[in-house]
């Protein structure tokens, strides 16, 4: 996926996780990637992966797992 870098990233960093939550990419109760893999992935900040990941644990749709990572709900 190609962030457009004239809208905020977060949100597009959401929805393309969300997408493929939804496809089965990541199935329920799989570790996700972490915030610095994220941030590799879309060239974007860390911040920026967190905050992503942050609105879709505010969805419902990940967990996090205190010292081991985001997985999906």
């Amino acid at each position: 996926m190609e962030i457009n870098r004239a809208e905020p990233h977060w949100p597009q960093v959401a929805a393309e996780i969300r997408r493929r939550i939804e496809a089965g990419t990541y199935a329920a109760g799989e570790r996700l990637p972490g915030t610095v893999a994220l941030a590799a992935e879309f060239d974007i900040s860390q911040s920026t992966a967190s905050r992503a990941m942050a609105s879709l644990r505010a969805e419902g749709l990940v967990r996090v797992v205190s010292g081991q990572g985001y997985y999906v709900a």
